[in-house]
């Protein structure tokens, strides 16, 4: 049995969706706290939905204008690079 749909799936897409279930998931939690630290703290983090919003959408038009091949080796390279960053600012710290 094979799919009716071919598969479009890319990093940026799948951590995006991810991005966007925890902030939503969290936020429920932390809006149905007792103290008003913990509500207000919820409200806040649903400010952040936009972000991975636009990442996805940006993502789908990638992969409509161009292949998926294409837009998943760029989006490794900037995982990638990202990566790389981040070690070496964990590296930078750790010998200050």
């Amino acid at each position: 049995m094979t799919a009716a749909f071919p598969k479009k799936t890319t990093v940026f897409f799948v951590i995006s969706l991810i991005s966007i279930l925890g902030i939503i998931v969290s936020s429920f939690i932390m809006i149905n706290q007792n103290g008003m630290n913990q509500r207000l703290q919820g409200w806040v983090n649903l400010l952040w939905l936009p972000l991975p919003t636009v990442i996805l959408i940006i993502d789908r038009i990638c992969v409509r204008k161009f292949e998926l091949k294409d837009v998943n080796r760029i989006q490794f390279y900037i995982l990638g690079t990202l990566i790389f960053l981040f070690i070496i600012n964990v590296i930078r710290l750790q010998l200050q």
